[in-house]
């Protein structure tokens, strides 16, 4: 099979304090890089692993750009492309009044930074980007994407006041001033997530997302035995080291279970074609 891959974990971004960085996701792509190559057949050469400093929002979009214009190029015969991306999740203002909630939810790069009272939108990768990239995938490529970072449809304000343990942090970074979270913070229970996006993405091919959460949830950064991972990648690799075989649905069943007995709040999520549901993960329907 003819594969490619792009892992990015960012822990450390340019221009945000220390108290914002992140412990577990430059682990979280180390480990699915390395899975992908001892577990599902990935060469070394087609892994693209972009961590901290080279997890610019030029090289991910890039290198995305890239995986899909080789999908859609005669010859090439690519079969599978697989996204995986910790880190933190934000808001923006929507631009396009396409969003209801007025809000459009994007991935933090390592390079995000401020313009006025918002987010650059050239320092990060918002969902409509995803979306219109996403619907470039053609018939007979399986796209499969796991997004372990936060999109709170909660309201911005109750993240700054969210306590929890020292070892633990939610991996989402509100818009920078006061003014540009009162731009933000009407997002409700109906915020068009990236999950939602994969799952409308293309009238021709469907891709397969994984999440790390709801939409009114936040995704966790904490210590397993010493070691950061975000909990979902975490109980994820466990599942899909296993060898078992399991169905999507079962897996990501397995995943919520042992995201509850560690005291989890977050529930992941899956979003296929219901062929997609029934077979096991990496594999095309």
């Amino acid at each position: 099979m003819k594969q490619l891959a792009l892992c990015v974990g960012i822990n450390r971004f340019e221009n945000l304090p220390m108290s914002s960085w992140l412990n577990g996701c430059v682990n979280d792509a180390e480990d699915l890089s390395a899975l992908l190559g001892s577990a599902f057949g990935f060469a070394d050469s087609s892994i693209t692993l972009l961590t901290d400093q080279a997890a610019t929002r030029d090289a991910v979009y890039g290198t995305l750009v890239e995986a899909l214009d080789r999908a859609n190029t005669p010859g090439e015969h690519l079969e599978r492309i697989l996204f995986t991306m910790s880190s933190h999740g934000t808001q923006v203002a929507d631009t396009d009044n396409e969003e209801p909630d007025g809000v459009d939810e994007a991935f933090a790069t390592c390079d995000l930074r401020q313009v006025g009272t918002q987010w650059d939108l050239e320092s990060l990768i918002v969902d409509d980007e995803l979306h219109t990239l996403f619907s470039r995938l053609p018939e007979g490529v399986l796209l499969d994407v796991i997004f372990d970072t936060c999109h709170s449809g909660s309201g911005l304000r109750a993240m700054d006041q969210l306590l929890l343990p020292d070892d633990r942090r939610p991996r989402f970074v509100p818009p920078p001033t006061p003014l540009g979270r009162d731009g933000t913070a009407v997002a409700g229970a109906n915020t068009r997530i990236l999950r939602d996006l994969v799952r409308t993405s293309s009238a021709v091919a469907k891709p397969v997302s994984l999440a790390a959460c709801q939409a009114d949830q936040e995704a966790i950064d904490a210590n397993f035995d010493g070691r950061y991972n975000g909990p979902f990648t975490h109980f994820l690799l466990e599942e899909l080291r296993s060898g078992a075989g399991a169905s999507r649905a079962d897996v990501v069943k397995r995943v919520n279970k042992k995201l509850r007995a560690r005291k989890f709040e977050q529930i992941a999520q899956l979003e296929a074609p219901d062929p997609g549901k029934t077979t096991a993960w990496g594999t095309a329907f």
